[in-house]
């Protein structure tokens, strides 16, 4: 008996990786009998019969699960947004830092294009060129500036991958794609092959697939695809926002929402340059549309 991690699923057949290969798994007759439901990301028992092939005989509890996409036991979201070309939507960002902490997910921001921004950038302009990152390191959050084209910060990056789950999530063109490869130099799992003899029905996994990527796993789809925040308390919102902490006992009323009550600390640090205005702008929003979400449950 070994252990390994659920690669994929396919037409009743699963794809686990253990012990540096990729196992071909049927399932043992009391999961099918009570129809298991396995997700990419599972810890499982497998028993080999030869030829890369064996049968699952047991699978390990989740410490998570997500919908969108689906896959479990993830350590960490890749949030990925170029800074330029696009420009940074960090509207969406803040709501994906949102979607991830409330999964218990720790979120990575990865900047990708650094050596096109910096190209683009006025020679005096050395403020600008870090600004944005700087915000989301000063609240605390882990940031990356990388180049996927000259692999500038692409080492740093790879060593948080090792032994960890990881999705990435981000917009279309933020370079989610080249980020792999160059994280991966190129050498994807080769489970494809297998799937192609196989032919033996649809994905069961929604097309989700974990792939070894720089000594961990990485799912092959965006990610976290639904813009609308968790269900959640309007009161529970600003503890999504770190930055908020320090300031949130210091409000005249102890039900402040950050809005449009007096005397908020909150704003007031917001007023002083202590918190990010992009930021709080962001919050207000989403407050506006929690509190339209509690109204409709």
């Amino acid at each position: 008996m070994i252990e390994g991690v659920l690669l994929k699923g396919y037409g009743g057949f699963y794809y686990v990786y253990a012990e540096d290969r990729v196992w071909e798994c049927s399932l043992r007759g009391r999961f099918r009998i009570k129809d298991q439901d396995f997700l990419p990301g599972d810890r499982v028992r497998i028993l080999p019969e030869g030829n890369n092939k064996a049968r699952i005989e047991g699978a390990e509890p989740r410490l998570n699960s997500l919908t969108r996409p689906s896959i479990a036991n993830v350590d960490q979201a890749l949030l990925v947004f170029a800074l330029t070309s696009p420009k940074p939507d960090l509207n969406l960002l803040d709501r994906l830092l949102i979607q991830v902490t409330c999964s218990e997910i720790e979120p990575l921001i990865i900047f990708t294009k650094l050596d096109k921004y910096l190209t683009e950038a006025p020679p005096d302009d050395s403020l600008a060129k870090s600004s944005i990152p700087d915000i989301y390191r000063r609240i605390g959050y882990t940031v990356f500036e990388v180049s996927n084209k000259t692999g500038i910060g692409i080492t740093e990056l790879r060593k948080c991958l090792e032994e960890k789950i990881s999705v990435l999530a981000g917009p279309s063109g933020a370079g989610k794609s080249s980020l792999f490869n160059a994280l991966s130099d190129g050498k994807q799992l080769k489970t494809g092959e297998i799937s192609q003899k196989s032919q033996r029905g649809r994905h069961t996994t929604r097309h989700v697939e974990l792939m070894v990527c720089a000594g961990g796993l990485v799912a092959d789809t965006p990610g976290f695809s639904s813009l609308f925040l968790p269900k959640m308390k309007r009161e529970d919102l600003a503890t999504y926002f770190p930055e908020f902490d320090e300031h949130r006992n210091h409000c005249r009323f102890s039900s402040c929402l950050h809005d449009k009550e007096p005397d908020c600390a909150i704003k007031a640090a917001q007023e002083n340059g202590e918190i990010s205005g992009t930021r709080y702008d962001h919050y207000r929003i989403f407050l506006q549309e929690v509190i339209a979400a509690e109204r409709r449950y």
